[in-house]
């Protein structure tokens, strides 16, 4: 039941994958289809919500679920064997005698299932992929193989169901919505097209085919079964259907049609005969079409061998080539690991949240953070294209700072909520500086800021407090000025916009409200009274890098700017006004009120320098205040940070008679943003490994247990402790606290950090995962909500530009290694190869003397063999040089590491 790799791509193998519950596998490409396949090849496929080609399947229903890709194979002329293991007699004996054996092979997009049942003499291999290639299918190949020494008559019977609706459809209007389909068979398959697509609200005609189709050079079906119904029979099912003990079958013929039905892809194909170590292969093809003569020209080209071998290989070397960064610090497994993890935010921006068995975050588009932290993972990787994709993203900005919850599937498209759900996240403007950030640093390009965007306007106003009467849907979701005209700003003032008003938006104690929630979704009974001083903490940490923007660009020549003329009213530097929380209140209200309908398009001209002091002043009072009013001593000798304020307006965190409550949350921030001294980083590191550390289940918790139901603050104390957001360890805080003790300096604890979560996460014995960082690791240590998480982005950033030091500052090219003795391989050398300023580099650092960074220094730089000088006061090459390297070679870099 674990896995192991094969070669250097992250290709992995695993012996008897049907033991373990919750696999899943992703199969997808760019051009929207989303497939997913269990080890015996359940799970789903579609292109939207409303488009399932298979019945929708979560995670509860992967292992007892019948509606599964079956292929059966009828052994001369009696017996039934499922080449998935889906039949009542293999599921019978799984847990028994093992006579039959399976294994899994899988890379990037494509899969492998291999069975074998030695009692029949026969060996069964499926293999699976999307085409990388854009084509709407997912293909199947499958290859019998006689290793008896005896010949074996066979017949080949696909049982694929044909589900094409919406998945809102499983239960509501089940029934219903099969009268709409129509049913076909063609030469090579079948074809349901449904007459309209069902909609209390307005039905509408239908415009998409779905179909499954099989064959190979030489042959098509002989014969369909078309309607589920009748292929299960009387009593039957799909693990033991009754029409394949008919003796000889009784399929439907070509042209058959009827309508009203549950579909099934039945694809029967001609009885042969096979001798000992003989073979017999057919392919199939399941897809969509926007018409059936579109469905049927996309899946028949794919019926060749020729063609899926191309196919395979083609998306093989696609998605390898696409994970550009490879590592290679001495543990094999984890370089390898890296590159499953460098996967996953592609399989994010495909899947979005939702469209992978653990589907529980809704209908399967991306949230806000997605889009902004998605990009870290593509700045590390391919940042072409990342620069429109930013600009696009802050079209979903609002004047009020605020931002549009729900994404439209085309980039920079946001939707107004039409469901009256105020919903106000008050974190959300913190993520698109922290990315800004990096694309900048890693690009050089400051001249993003001064690129212009609309901002997003629907009827929500002032931070999700009152209601734009005015606002009529057709006016459409862009803020207007006075005149009627789409308002535009630049990357700036949309960044300015979001941190200020935050800075205002303060409760009682003076700390940003949590509003709906933060970061954690799960914070979200404290909207009145509720403050997440974890997130305040980062947005100190923005208005100081946003002043430092300011400070280059006026070296680079800019020295003012023009802003809206209504944000003037958010800028003072007046330390009186920051220490009154009514005055701060007041200032907020009436600036959200002179834009809740339209501004008035006015521009006002500010000193750069004066905006510079202004943010300076603004992050300079957060850091102050956070530090006097939220620092906890320990009775044990150390401290850390409270985070948060619930709404009974007291403190969450703290050091009773009889436990301790701490949030991981509130440390990462404390720390990341520099609010937390360095003399208190220490103490910080010694409470979370204390309170918050579980070496069983990967490392680091993201609360302690409360013992209470806090419904003055969150759902997530509803949860079990130890599951999801209530004391789980969350893949995604817990990398961040990696990142953050990175950033402190503190190399050996942000290691521990991350490689814990990696030694539980590789460990499938233990997780339960194939390779990749799953969202959360719950109570018994299974990874759960595998592939689609933030923290996917966030671990492979803090490898490559933190562990491994190697970073854009303003478009240069850096290094601050912080890797330990032990990351370097048996010649004390360790690398990584990535994408920088469009040129393929390979850094190697070599540490001869096997030293730690607190005693390593570089020592000498050579890019190809030239030495080079160091970077004004650091080591690196300037972006200068690395432009008028030849673009199509790997460089290669080598940093010496010696003592001090």
């Amino acid at each position: 039941m674990k896995y192991e790799f094969k070669g250097n791509q992250g290709d992995f193998y695993m012996e008897n994958p049907d033991l373990t519950s919750y696999l899943y596998f992703p199969l997808a490409n760019e051009s929207g289809v989303m497939s997913c396949v269990s080890p015996d090849l359940g799970g789903d496929s579609k292109m939207d919500q409303n488009s399932f080609l298979m019945p929708p399947v979560s995670c509860e229903n992967l292992h007892n679920d019948k509606s599964s890709r079956n292929v059966w194979c009828r052994v001369d002329g009696r017996g039934l064997w499922s080449l998935t293991g889906r039949s009542s007699w293999q599921q019978a004996q799984l847990f028994s005698d093992h006579k039959e054996s399976a294994a899994v092979e899988a890379g990037f997009m494509h899969h492998k299932l291999t069975r074998t049942l030695k009692q029949l003499g026969l060996k069964g291999t499926i293999s699976s992929l999307v085409p990388a290639t854009g084509e709407k299918a997912e293909l199947m190949k499958i290859q019998i193989e006689n290793i008896s020494g005896e010949y074996k008559s066979i017949q080949i019977v696909t049982a694929i169901p044909l589900y094409a609706r919406s998945a809102d459809n499983i239960r509501d209007h089940r029934h219903v919505t099969a009268l709409l389909h129509r049913i076909k068979t063609t030469p090579s398959g079948v074809i349901v097209t449904p007459a309209m697509t069902f909609d209390e609200r307005g039905h509408k005609r239908n415009h998409r085919s779905y179909g499954v189709f099989g064959g190979n050079e030489f042959q098509r079906p002989v014969g369909y079964y078309p309607v589920l119904e009748d292929f299960i029979g009387e009593g039957g099912n799909l693990e033991n259907p009754k029409a394949l003990y008919e003796n000889p079958l009784k399929p439907q013929g070509v042209d058959f049609e009827t309508g009203g039905y549950e579909a099934l892809g039945g694809l029967c194909f001609q009885e042969c005969r096979i001798g000992p170590k003989e073979k017999v292969t057919y392919f199939v093809a399941m897809g969509y079409g926007n018409t059936e003569e579109e469905l049927i020209q996309s899946c028949e080209q794919f019926l060749n061998e020729r063609a899926f071998d191309r196919c395979w290989e083609q998306t093989a070397d696609y998605w390898n080539n696409k994970v550009n960064v490879r590592l290679n610090t001495g543990n094999h497994v984890f370089d390898l690991w890296m590159r499953w993890v460098s996967f996953q935010p592609m399989l994010r921006r495909i899947y979005g949240c939702s469209f992978l068995p653990h589907h529980d975050y809704g209908k399967g588009g991306r949230g806000w953070r997605d889009l902004w932290q998605d990009c870290l993972a593509l700045l590390m990787m391919d940042s072409s294209g990342v620069r429109q994709m930013l600009i696009d993203n802050f079209g979903g900005v609002r004047m009020d700072g605020t931002n549009a919850t729900i994404i439209g599937s085309g980039q920079g498209e946001f939707i107004a909520d039409r469901n009256n759900i105020a919903r106000v996240w008050m974190d959300h403007g913190v993520w698109p500086f922290l990315t800004t950030e990096l694309y900048v640093h890693q690009t050089g390009d400051l001249g993003i800021l001064l690129e212009n965007n609309s901002y997003f306007k629907d009827v929500q106003v002032c931070r999700g407090e009152e209601k734009d009467l005015k606002w009529k849907a057709e006016d459409g979701e862009r803020q207007r000025d006075g005149e009627g005209q789409i308002y535009s700003g630049t990357i700036l003032e949309h960044l300015l916009v979001q941190n200020l008003t935050s800075f205002y938006d303060v409760g009682e104690h003076n700390h940003i409200r949590i509003r709906g929630a933060d970061w954690n979704d799960a914070l979200d009974l404290a909207s009145q009274r509720g403050e997440s001083v974890a997130f305040t903490c980062m947005y100190g940490y923005n208005l100081k890098g946003l002043a430092d923007f300011l400070e280059e660009l006026k070296a680079q020549g800019t020295e003012e700017l023009e802003v809206a003329q209504e944000i003037r009213q958010l800028l003072t530097e007046d330390r009186a006004v920051y220490d009154d929380i009514g005055k701060k209140q007041e200032i907020l209200a009436h600036y959200c009120r002179s834009c809740s309908h339209r501004i008035s398009g006015k521009k006002a001209v500010i000193n750069g320098e004066e905006l510079q002091a202004d943010l300076r002043a603004k992050a300079s009072w957060i850091f102050d205040h956070v530090r006097e009013t939220e620092w906890i001593s320990s009775r044990n000798g150390y401290g850390w940070y409270n985070g948060y304020y619930d709404n009974s307006g007291n403190k969450v965190e703290g050091e009773g008679a009889a436990e301790v409550r701490m949030m991981l949350t509130s440390q990462v921030f404390s720390l990341m943003s520099g609010v937390a001294t360095d003399r208190q980083v220490g103490e910080v590191v010694k409470a979370s490994h204390a309170h918050l550390y579980k070496e069983d289940i990967g490392g680091y918790r993201l609360n302690t247990d409360f013992h209470e139901v806090k419904m003055d603050l969150g759902r997530m104390f509803g949860f079990a402790y130890g599951h999801k957001e209530n004391g789980a360890v969350f893949s995604h805080m817990a990398t961040m606290y990696g990142n953050a003790l990175y950033r402190r300096n503190a190399s050996r604890e942000g290691y521990h950090a991350l490689m814990s979560l990696f030694d539980h996460c590789s460990n499938s014995e233990k997780s339960r995962v194939y390779p990749g960082i799953p969202e959360y690791v719950d109570a018994r240590g299974r990874g759960v909500y595998h592939y689609l998480t933030g923290a996917a982005s966030w671990y492979l950033v803090t490898v490559i530009t933190e562990m491994f030091g190697i970073r854009g500052q303003y478009g240069d090219l850096v290094f601050k290694p912080q890797l330990l003795k032990e990351q370097f391989d048996w010649q004390h050398e360790a690398w990584a190869s990535l994408i920088f300023a469009g040129k393929s580099l390979k850094v190697i650092y070599k540490n001869p003397r096997s030293l730690d960074p607190e005693t390593y220094r570089i020592t000498g730089i050579s890019l190809n063999g030239i030495p080079c000088q160091p970077l004004n006061r650091d080591w690196g090459i300037g972006r200068e040089e690395l432009l008028k390297l030849p673009g199509q070679e790997l460089h290669t870099i080598t940093v010496d590491l010696n003592a001090e």
